[in-house]
């Protein structure tokens, strides 16, 4: 299995909040991409670097950004000498190619004919999340139909569910739909999917298929890859791993959670998602 680090957002909220700060005490945070800036004692794709290479889950991975922060992620990789960058091209978030565009890139760029893994950048989680029960539960699926994937959920507030896309599933745990950002009166369901995915070898080819399909679409259809889940679910088998909760980097106070967590709370670093 191969993993795919999605890093290819330009963190306008976060950036936007940093700068209108006028403490100071976030100057170090300036024009640093998400995934780099420090959560406890490393930064917030360190951890799952290290993750990663100590569960022995996959066996290569791939950090796609862009060509503005390619040099500070490569600078970064150095120290991992299994991690590959590679730039999408793009210099602003106007010119961004989306989520699953640039998953498809990373799949043809390093000619990927595994399993593969996708990680949001921006995202960590409850210290129940484990790759080694991710694996078993995938190998599980696998014996049953080669082309099974996985996704995460979490149980979500009721006044959370306009936030994120909210999966409903059959009591097998089968994905049968995902409904972005719903109102609570527009689902039973309150389980919240973060990004983080595992696609069969057999659904890769699909990638195309979705972008083609959607070639005509606002850049924000092929940003968010849970359109390309809800999508997805219509044509293989989709099945869900349930977590407790996550941490999602996505403005200045969502930050400071993250990192007071990892700095105060986190029980056992050696360990953490592995």
């Amino acid at each position: 299995m191969k993993a795919v680090i999605l890093a290819a957002g330009y963190g306008t909220r976060l950036q936007r909040d940093v700068s209108s700060d006028s403490s100071g005490r976030f100057a170090h945070l300036v024009g640093v991409p998400k995934p780099l800036v420090p959560v406890g004692q490393c930064p917030l794709i360190t951890r799952w670097i290290l993750a990663l290479s100590r569960s022995g889950t996959v066996d290569g991975i791939y950090v796609v950004t862009n060509a503005v922060y390619q040099a500070a992620f490569e600078e970064w990789a150095a120290q991992f000498p299994g991690v590959r960058v590679l730039s999408d091209r793009t210099r602003s978030n106007e010119e961004r190619l989306g989520a699953v565009a640039c998953l498809q890139l990373a799949v043809k760029h390093f000619h990927i004919q595994d399993h593969v893994l996708v990680v949001g950048g921006d995202t960590l989680f409850k210290e129940d999340f484990s790759l080694a029960k991710v694996t078993e539960k995938v190998s599980q699926l696998q014996v049953r139909r080669e082309d099974s994937c996985l996704v995460l959920s979490y149980q979500c507030r009721d006044e959370e569910t306009q936030k994120y896309g909210i999966l409903e599933v059959d009591d097998d745990l089968r994905v049968l739909c995902m409904k972005e950002k719903p109102r609570p009166s527009e689902t039973e369901s309150r389980r919240a999917c973060p990004c983080f995915y595992v696609f069969s070898k057999r659904s890769l080819p699909l990638l195309d298929t979705f972008l083609e399909e959607k070639k005509d679409a606002p850049v924000e259809v092929k940003d968010a890859p849970g359109n390309f889940v809800s999508w997805l679910v219509l044509r293989k088998p989709v099945y869900v791993h349930e977590i407790s909760g996550r941490f999602d980097v996505g403005n200045l106070q969502s930050y400071l959670e993250c990192d007071l967590y990892f700095k105060e709370k986190l029980q056992d670093d050696k360990s953490y998602m592995i």
